[in-house]
């Protein structure tokens, strides 16, 4: 496994820059490797992230861990908290951490302390306020019968007997 320098770096080289942001979902997806004995990112959907915001953050927990948007197994739940739930799959094991409202004198204090100090001291920990989600679905397209564009199934409409995305359904409700 590699050392907390070498991951980081990893995260940084994924976000574009450092950042507090950035640090906090460092720090939240060394909570989830070391809860669930993780030395490497996830193939596949083995493990799930539901992400409480779409801060920066988040691209610790696609850099370290392997849930992306794409796999369907990180998942937005936008609260604009600084907190994640985590799920293994394999295990049935997951809990909720979110960012303990911690008070700092400047920037390079909360570094510091964010850098050092015990997972415990940063997150509070609980249970996962929600079953585990499925695993992704793949939906058939079909073309809009507006602009023609395809559209996964779930996200068309049918007005007057047409299939509409919901772009046109839109512009048509005006």
């Amino acid at each position: 496994m590699l050392d907390r320098e070498d991951l980081y770096k990893k995260c940084v080289e994924f976000h574009g820059h450092s950042c507090g942001g950035l640090l906090v979902g460092f720090r939240a997806a060394l909570c989830a490797m070391e809860r669930f004995g993780l030395d490497g990112r996830a193939q596949d959907e083995e493990l799930v992230c539901v992400a409480e915001n779409d801060a920066c953050g988040v691209d610790a927990i696609q850099a370290l861990l392997g849930c992306t948007a794409g796999k369907g197994n990180l998942i937005f739940r936008l609260r604009g908290k600084q907190a994640f739930t985590f799920y293994e799959r394999k295990s049935g094991e997951s809990f909720r951490i979110s960012l303990k409202n911690l008070e700092f004198a400047d920037r390079e204090a909360k570094r510091a302390f964010m850098e050092s100090a015990a997972s415990e001291e940063i997150f509070d920990f609980g249970e996962a306020p929600f079953p585990l989600p499925g695993e992704a679905r793949i939906y058939s397209s079909q073309s809009c019968a507006a602009c023609g564009e395809r559209t996964a199934e779930p996200w068309l409409r049918v007005k007057d007997g047409r299939l509409l995305c919901l772009d046109c359904l839109e512009k048509e409700s005006r």
